[in-house]
């Protein structure tokens, strides 16, 4: 039993790469700044990124199902494949953001992010009421629908994204942020397109 527990102790230092302190620092946003590039990119990280992971997968996972719908209700090509598009890229930045979260000690959401304080300012996000009106559309009403509720919740991401770029401190996570932003307002423009067409 020691020997699990020792290994465990060196696998969560090894995460935290040549800094030890970041056990005890998670409280301090600049908690690892200092540990210099060779410290790991999980070494240096704030509030704000935490903060930015723990929103962004609950808000990632909605857009997830969102595009899951369209697989069977979308009549309009364009949207199919925008769908595929959004659900192929979002899926392995929840993965990811997923275990920054496991390397930094903090809590993964689990589920949906209704109640509790993750769904308060969390810009963009569609209601249970909402996304049971979307599930129950086909053709082009969902065509409409998804492509109106998709467009609002890239612009919640990106809201967030660059609340991350100004506060963050993890340079992964402020990489991401930047993806998101570029990729998302891509995709609103898109779908701006097909939704003024339809």
């Amino acid at each position: 039993m020691a020997g699990v527990t020792l290994t465990a102790a060196l696998a969560l230092a090894a995460c935290g790469g040549d800094n030890h302190s970041t056990g005890s620092g998670h409280d301090l946003p600049a908690a690892g700044a200092s540990g210099g590039p060779s410290a790991g990119a999980s070494a240096a990280f704030g509030d704000a990124d935490v903060m930015f992971a723990q929103m962004m997968i609950p808000h990632h996972q909605q857009a997830v199902r969102m595009s899951e719908l369209a697989d069977s209700r979308a009549r309009d090509p364009e949207v199919k494949r925008l769908a595929a598009q959004i659900k192929a890229a979002q899926a392995p930045e929840i993965a990811t953001m997923t275990g920054w979260l496991a390397a930094w000690g903090r809590p993964v959401p689990s589920g949906s992010p209704a109640g509790g304080h993750l769904d308060h300012g969390m810009p963009g996000m569609m209601s249970d009421a909402d996304m049971g009106k979307l599930a129950d559309a086909s053709g082009q009403q969902f065509d409409r629908q998804f492509l109106t509720m998709m467009i609002a919740h890239h612009e919640g991401a990106i809201t967030m994204a660059q609340e991350e770029l100004a506060s963050g401190a993890n340079a992964a996570a402020k990489a991401m942020a930047q993806q998101i932003v570029s990729a998302q307002q891509g995709e609103i423009d898109t779908m701006k397109t097909i939704l003024a067409r339809l």
